[in-house]
């Protein structure tokens, strides 16, 4: 018994093409640097940066161990779906652990996570979409290697401008960071506060240039990608003689 041929796929429409490519490009940058604001976001990060050499002790109190201990309370609260009391009930020798200002500035900050995460979870489906739209047939594939070289490529100049601007000026940057983000000075806190002796400045100096070297890591990636993957087709293409 013969088997009928399979069904021929569809073409994707010309315009459509073009519109994939971009939309891949411009975000595989966010795509990268949400994926790794998320890994940093995480008890693997807090072990690795305070047990890391030089890393500044609290000169309030806080051991390693207390670090560690208290630190995951503030990482979880950003990432379930608990009200401000997760953080309100702690307390530290029998007074509460935060203020009524770090507590506030916490539920600030999980406003700007949660819409951070559920930015990551769209713009995720949305690249899938458009790479698998673009996968879908040989003749579109060369557009899917380009969109995954020119988003590396544009990923790895804008994270080189953001990390230079961070190590030429880290006040400037991180004040004008949080600027964007919180109003006044919600987000100003004595170094003898609970949020600044468990999250030192040296903390976010770290975590900022963790987030720029993931990030470039996976940049590189699949500019590698797009590189063996273009080797590979043209390799394969048939070869037409005169």
């Amino acid at each position: 018994m013969n088997t009928p041929p399979a069904a021929p796929r569809a073409p994707v429409p010309g315009w459509l093409i073009p519109l994939l490519q971009g939309l891949i490009v411009a975000g595989l940058p966010a795509f990268l640097v949400l994926t790794s604001v998320q890994m940093v976001m995480s008890g693997t990060f807090l072990k690795l940066e305070y047990n890391r050499p030089g890393f500044p002790a609290d000169r309030f109190g806080f051991t390693q161990e207390d670090r560690l201990k208290y630190a995951p309370y503030a990482v979880n609260y950003l990432r379930n779906d608990a009200d401000i009391s997760y953080l309100g009930n702690l307390t530290l020798d029998g007074e509460p652990m935060y203020t009524a200002k770090e507590l506030q500035h916490m539920e600030d900050v999980k406003v700007v996570t949660r819409a951070a995460l559920t930015a990551h979870t769209v713009l995720t489906l949305a690249l899938v979409a458009a790479m698998a739209t673009l996968a879908w047939r040989s003749g579109t594939r060369r557009a899917l290697r380009r969109a995954w070289f020119q988003g590396g490529l544009l990923t790895v100049l804008l994270i080189v401008t953001v990390v230079a601007m961070a190590l030429l000026s880290w006040d400037t940057f991180f004040t004008g960071f949080h600027r964007i983000f919180f109003e006044g000075s919600s987000w100003l806190f004595s170094t003898s506060s609970t949020l600044i002796r468990l999250f030192p400045e040296q903390f976010w100096f770290d975590a900022a240039l963790t987030i720029g070297t993931l990030t470039v890591l996976g940049a590189a990636f699949a500019m590698t990608a797009a590189w063996l993957w273009e080797s590979r087709a043209q390799r394969s293409a048939p070869v037409h003689s005169e």
